[in-house]
């Protein structure tokens, strides 16, 4: 007997399906959410952003990230806006030094195109209807004269006219303003204690207020999905050394009058950011829905990170991670691969662990448990994240693990394993005799277990 109402087994097993995976998305999203609260973020935004079809959902992930108690402020460009406006007037568009140079015409189009992307912005932040993500949000956009600027001068003899550069930030009434919970909006203009208005680079300004206001991020929205490697894929963390090295090449390949293109601007903005403090740069395409929220709230991200250096912590466990090693370790366990190990040995053994840490999850660990009197030591209870695999995280804990053996004098270092024998034996450990294990652990020997014994002279 059946009903025409009742909904069907499969309809009932993928309702399931997607509420565990919301759930999911949730728990693990929760310590970020917890992170960037009160956080000050600056959100970079040239004018190729502003005009795509999916600005408006990042609109809607930024009145989301607001509703989050994040602190935001968008600064916004508007090169493809001046562009059209130069072309409606018939006016030539001439650069210099890889710069556009600003002359009284110019900048009438300048204004103009930075106003309505203004403009625009404001009137998108403001919506509210019922039947969209931005119902109730009641979102303050602040914008004022808070960028001060200084021309460019004559360069190689070109005098740049009114193309500046900026000067100070006046960070403190902007830093009022984020208290109060308004998203501060700033252009491409910037303006001289002589009441003149520059025309500036949207990456002069997002990294100078992003330095000013000590924030945490500078995140910059491009075409680009991040910096791409030789295999196509994404490269997640960039050293801003390499960035710096990516964008001299890029620019020693241009000539005098070509623009430098999007990538190494963006990639130039978020070293002189990392230089200037600013510990996380983050750089997204504008043209994947949700990559704002995917950056932000999960583990690996989904465009490239720069930063000064790696955000993976190699240190000395303390009685704080233990609930993070119980999650690391429960899988192997439950696996059989490693010896289950109770909360409460775990706190009397803790010293005795090295972790690697990346913000703020245990991915790694290694236990290192000396026999002095024989003058060796056990490696145990090594163990990486499945999703941090293949990345020589393993190796940087043996070769860690090894170098304190040594600071210990001890002369050899032994482990036993049932199923990763093979890259012991590719690190430089060899078969041994049960017997030549110390006294005392030949007597805990599990033959149960039946594990192979390897030594590795230090």
């Amino acid at each position: 007997m059946t009903d025409e109402n009742q909904t069907p087994r499969n309809d009932i097993a993928n309702v399931k399906n997607q509420a565990q995976d919301t759930v999911q998305w949730f728990r693990h999203s929760s310590p970020y959410i917890n992170a960037h609260r009160g956080k000050t973020f600056v959100l970079m935004l040239g004018g190729e952003a502003l005009e795509h079809p999916n600005f408006n959902n990042i609109i809607h992930d930024i009145a989301l990230l607001t509703s989050l108690g994040v602190r935001l402020v968008l600064v916004h460009g508007a090169r493809p806006q001046i562009e059209a406006r130069l072309k409606e007037k018939g006016l030539p568009s001439r650069m210099h030094q890889h710069q556009r140079i600003t002359d009284e015409a110019t900048l009438v189009c300048v204004k103009e195109a930075a106003s309505m992307a203004r403009l625009d912005i404001e009137a998108r932040l403001s919506l509210g209807l019922a039947n969209s993500p931005m119902f109730n949000a009641q979102i303050r956009v602040a914008s004022g004269n808070f960028v001060f600027a200084r021309p460019l001068g004559v360069r190689d003899g070109q005098d740049m006219i009114y193309t500046g550069e900026v000067r100070r930030i006046d960070s403190a009434p902007i830093t009022k303003l984020l208290a109060d919970g308004s998203i501060v909006l700033l252009s491409n203009l910037g303006y001289s204690p002589t009441g003149e208005v520059f025309n500036l680079s949207v990456e002069d300004v997002a990294t100078r207020t992003a330095i000013a206001l000590k924030a945490d991020k500078l995140i910059t929205f491009g075409t680009e999905l991040g910096v791409i490697n030789k295999e196509g894929e994404v490269i997640n963390e960039l050293l801003a050394a390499k960035a710096e090295r990516l964008v001299n090449q890029h620019i020693a390949a241009l000539g005098d009058d070509e623009p430098i293109s999007e990538l190494a601007r963006q990639l130039k903005a978020m070293v002189d950011a990392c230089r200037g403090g600013v510990k996380r740069t983050h750089l997204l395409s504008y043209e994947i829905d949700g990559a704002l929220l995917n950056e932000l709230f999960s583990r690996e991200g989904i465009g490239t990170m720069v930063i000064n250096e790696s955000y993976e912590q190699l240190r000395q466990a303390t009685i704080d991670d233990v609930g993070g090693l119980l999650e690391l370790l429960r899988p192997m366990e439950d696996a059989g691969i490693l010896v289950r190990r109770s909360r409460e040995l775990l706190e009397a053994e803790i010293e005795q662990f090295t972790v690697i840490e990346r913000d703020g999850a245990m991915i790694a660990c290694a236990a290192l448990y000396p026999f002095e009197e024989e003058g060796c030591a056990e490696l145990a209870c090594v163990a990486v994240n499945p999703a941090y695999r293949g990345d020589d995280r393993g190796l940087q804990m043996l070769n860690h693990i090894e170098k304190r053996a040594r600071a210990m004098k001890l002369k050899e270092l032994f482990v036993l394993t049932t199923r990763t024998a093979h890259w012991f034996l590719e690190n430089g450990f060899t078969p041994a005799p049960l017997t030549k294990l110390p006294a005392k652990k030949q007597a805990l020997y599990n033959f149960q277990r039946n594990s192979k014994v390897f030594f590795k002279t230090l």
